[in-house]
C-alpha cells in the first residue's frame, strides 16, 4: 500500500540521518568545520570511529535483511554529511561539497519515494547505486576530470557563479524528478514495464500536463548539472551527449509500450504534451 513509510523504508530514513549525522562532528570536536579539508590525524580519526561505530551499531539493530538496506542508506548519509563538511569551510574543494550533497541526496530520495510510493517494487535496486556500467563509469570520469583539472587549472574550479548555477539546475532537475515519481505514485517504476497490472492508469496531471516525461527531463538536467556544478568542461558535453541518446532510447523504448496499454487515450495525450527533452519527439508511428 503506498502513502506510509513501511519498515524498510523507517530503517533507511534512520540510517540515512545516522549516516549524516558525521556533519556534528566539528562541533563535538570543537573544530572548524573544514574537518575534511585540514590536515592533521584528528579529524581523520574521529571519522573513523564515527564510520566503525555506527557500522556496529546498524549491525546490532538490524537483522540482515534489513541491514542491506541500513547500511546503503548510511553509506548515503555519510557521503551527505561529508558534502556538507566541505560545503561548510572555505577550502578549494567546496563546491565538490556541493556535489557530494547532490549525488548523494538523489540515491538516497530515489529508494525512500519508491519506499512511499510503491512499495511492492521495493528493492536494493532502488538506490540506482549500481544502475549500468555506463553510469559508474561517468561518475568515475567526472572525478578523475575534476581532480586532474583542480591539480593543474586551480582557477577553473573556483568559479562559483558557474557552480551555482549547476547548483540550480541539479536542484530543479532533482524536484522535478521527484514531483514526477509522487505524481505517478504507484505507476511508477524504475524497471520499464512490459506487463499492464489493474492499477496501472495513464497520468496526465500535474508535471505530467508539462511534459511527458518529467522524471526523464529530471534525471536529464540533474546529470548535466552535476558537472556544471563541478566546472568539468569535458564531461559537461560527454554527460549532455550520452544522456541525451540514453533517454532518446529509454523514451521510445517506453512509449511503444504504453501506446499498446493505453492506446488511442495514450496517442491523444502524446499530440498534445511534448517529451521535455530537446529534439526527442518520442515514438514515431507509420501511417
Amino acid at each position: 500500500r503506498s502513502g506510509r513509510l513501511g519498515r524498510e523504508g523507517r530503517a533507511s530514513l534512520c540510517s540515512f540521518l545516522l549516516g549524516a549525522s558525521v556533519a556534528a562532528l566539528p562541533l563535538l570536536l570543537g573544530s572548524s568545520p573544514s574537518l575534511l579539508a585540514a590536515p592533521g590525524l584528528r579529524g581523520r580519526l574521529a571519522l573513523a570511529l564515527h564510520v566503525a561505530g555506527v557500522n556496529a551499531a546498524l549491525l546490532l539493530v538490524y537483522p540482515r535483511p534489513l541491514y542491506k538496506i541500513a547500511v546503503r542508506a548510511c553509506f548515503l548519509g555519510f557521503a551527505f554529511g561529508c558534502g556538507l563538511l566541505l560545503s561548510a569551510g572555505r577550502s578549494a574543494w567546496r563546491h565538490f561539497g556541493w556535489y557530494m550533497c547532490s549525488l548523494s541526496l538523489f540515491h538516497y530520495s530515489e529508494y525512500l519515494v519508491t519506499a512511499i510510493n510503491n512499495p511492492r517494487s521495493l528493492s536494493l535496486d532502488s538506490f540506482l547505486l549500481n544502475h549500468s556500467f555506463e553510469y559508474n563509469l561517468a561518475a568515475l570520469s567526472s572525478w578523475v576530470e575534476f581532480t586532474l583539472e583542480k591539480l593543474f587549472f586551480p582557477e577553473l574550479k573556483q568559479i562559483t557563479w558557474l557552480s551555482t548555477v549547476g547548483l540550480l539546475m541539479v536542484i530543479f532537475g532533482d524536484c522535478l524528478r521527484k514531483a514526477a515519481m509522487l505524481t505517478a505514485g504507484s505507476n511508477f517504476n524504475h524497471i520499464v514495464q512490459n506487463e499492464k497490472s489493474d492499477t496501472h492508469t495513464l497520468v496526465t496531471s500535474g508535471v505530467y500536463g508539462w511534459f511527458r516525461h518529467p522524471s526523464y527531463v529530471g534525471w536529464f538536467y540533474w546529470s548535466i548539472g552535476t558537472q556544471v556544478l563541478l566546472c568539468n568542461p569535458i564531461c559537461v558535453v560527454g554527460y549532455a551527449l550520452a544522456s541525451w541518446r540514453f533517454f532518446r532510447e529509454r523514451i521510445e523504448e517506453e512509449e511503444i509500450t504504453l501506446i499498446h496499454f493505453f492506446g488511442e487515450e495514450y496517442l491523444e495525450y502524446k499530440r498534445k504534451v511534448p517529451s521535455g527533452l530537446p529534439f526527442i519527439k518520442g515514438v514515431k508511428l507509420e501511417l
